[in-house]
């Protein structure tokens, strides 16, 4: 039998793959799991978002083949809400693509762009897609560790000169998963800067738009002054409206870059349920009414959760955005190594830094998923672990 290719071979694993096999045996054996690890809330939807899949799932016209178009309705709902949240206009015909969630263009973008012998300049730790996609279209991912001191930015004027010439995209995302850091808007412009300076995309993974706290307004790359000409930013259903199972999210940005998405997706997929298209136009629909009501309960998860991590011992920075917390390891222990006992010890899952990049090592994250009363309960065992 053939053996995987040389790219394939180069993937890491991937995070908490091996995670849930884990989970069952204790489990089995009567323990309590408080699972932070996955960012999936178990909450609902809108209900108008499944009234509007009910509504749709018989009717014959949904269940046609979408392809790259979508449904118009849909695409019309996002040049709205790209308009109303952050006063940016698009057309929704030549600069937004609809998605099968946001991971879906993030990891086809270097499908059009990427030759090998080039490179992409990637956030060390970060989504995963960025990395393995690069990889497999035979790019080199250069990857720039996410450290306190830089404020979880990757420095632009660090990286070598000889990795600059040879980058073809650069993938930000702020706010920030893992680290829940958030960009100031001088970083943004000199994001914007740098790779129109060096003939760079910008691909802005936006997936936390609408997870504000405290007042805090996250702000999409379009809104700056010449994005238009270098980026594509990244938006998700998934996490704003509780549908992480749905797989619906868009690209939306400049007009050449979302042609050849588009054709790369052609090759790939025939496009989203256009029922689920549906019920992401009843989503959009509902955002002033229903989004700010879903953050507050994140934003009540990240106060108890906070208090608790400060009460047990931990140093812990209270994010302005996300549903994670981004956490020293105490003690220089490897996080995988924290990690792991915290399971076994405790019966809690967090997600070692580390398993997302090496310069994630030294911290752990925790995700926002369940409810402030097992957030307490949970750090309060970590502290045991700690200890």
């Amino acid at each position: 039998m053939p053996t995987p290719n040389a790219r394939y071979r180069a993937l890491p694993p991937f995070p908490l793959s091996g995670m849930a096999a884990k989970r069952r045996e204790i489990e089995a054996a009567g323990v309590d799991v408080i699972d932070l690890g996955a960012g999936d809330a178990p909450l609902d939807p809108p209900p108008t978002v499944v009234e509007k899949l009910r509504e749709v799932a018989g009717v014959n016209r949904y269940s046609r083949y979408a392809f790259q178009s979508g449904l118009a309705d849909f695409r019309e709902a996002i040049a709205h809400f790209m308009d109303v949240r952050f006063g940016v206009s698009v057309d929704p015909w030549k600069e937004v693509l609809p998605l099968i969630g946001s991971k879906d263009g993030l990891a086809h973008l270097p499908f059009a762009y990427i030759e090998p012998g080039d490179a992409a300049i990637i956030p060390d730790p970060g989504y995963q897609a960025y990395l393995g996609s690069v990889t497999l279209a035979g790019g080199e991912p250069h990857l720039v560790a996410l450290r306190p001191e830089h404020d979880f930015l990757i420095p632009l004027d660090g990286v070598p000169a000889t990795v600059v010439d040879r980058s073809r995209i650069l993938y930000l995302n702020y706010p920030n998963n893992p680290t829940a850091a958030v960009a100031p808007d001088d970083y943004l412009r000199e994001a914007i800067g740098f790779c129109s300076e060096h003939d760079i995309i910008l691909a802005h993974d936006n997936a936390y738009s609408e997870f504000g706290f405290d007042g805090y307004r996250p702000r999409s790359i379009l809104e700056f002054e010449g994005a238009r000409d270098v980026a594509l930013e990244f938006h998700s259903l998934s996490k704003t409206y509780n549908m992480t199972g749905w797989r619906l999210g868009w690209a939306v940005g400049n007009a050449d870059m979302i042609g050849a998405l588009t054709k790369v997706k052609t090759f790939m997929d025939t496009g989203q349920y256009m029922g689920i298209q549906a019920a992401g136009v009843a989503a959009l629909e509902s955002w002033a009414a229903w989004v700010p009501g879903n953050i507050a309960i994140f934003e009540r998860r990240r106060d108890a959760a906070s208090a608790a991590l400060s009460q047990a011992g931990f140093d812990v920075t209270v994010p302005k955005s996300t549903m994670y917390l981004w956490v020293p390891v105490p003690g220089g222990e490897p996080s995988e190594v924290f990690a792991a006992r915290a399971l076994d010890q405790e019966g809690v899952i967090v997600l070692p830094g580390g398993a997302l990049g090496a310069g994630g090592e030294g911290f752990f994250r925790i995700a926002l998923t369940v409810d402030p009363d097992r957030l307490t309960e949970a750090v309060g065992r970590l502290g045991r672990v700690a200890r």
